[in-house]
């Protein structure tokens, strides 16, 4: 969820559109897997100790589970479609030869963003998840 867009960044400068199609898929494919990260979070709180009085309601896991939702919205509706677009401009740019303007990477930025965003909040929710305040 994280790394693959910084990579897709690079695939963009270097004007190779199919590898930052291909990376595309991927985000959005383990995007979608990390949701069974999350329920099996689930699982594991419900099978944790009853002395440590931990439940959905402890603030730190709510933090921790909205955090996480936005970072895995922010890759699906953000930094998946400024990948698919960046694709599609650098394929369209490059000609046959391989060759092609350089000035033209549409969503770069927004994948920059949408990375870096999610990557954030990610890191939020691990420091959450190991300071359980």
């Amino acid at each position: 969820m994280a790394i693959l867009p910084m990579t897709a960044m690079r695939a963009a400068r270097a004007r190779n559109g199919a590898q930052v199609l291909a990376l595309a898929k991927a985000t959005s494919t383990f995007s979608l897997l990390s949701l069974v990260v999350l329920l099996l979070g689930f699982a594991v709180l419900g099978m944790s100790d009853p002395k440590e009085h931990w439940s959905l309601v402890s603030g730190w896991i709510v933090w921790s589970i909205i955090l996480y939702v936005v970072a895995l919205a922010v890759n699906l509706f953000v930094t998946v479609p400024a990948m698919k677009r960046s694709a599609a401009s650098v394929t369209a740019s490059t000609g046959v030869d391989g060759t092609g303007s350089a000035s033209s990477t549409a969503g770069y930025g927004a994948i920059a963003a949408g990375s870096g965003t999610a990557s954030l909040l990610l890191v939020a929710v691990v420091v959450l998840m190991v300071w359980k305040p």
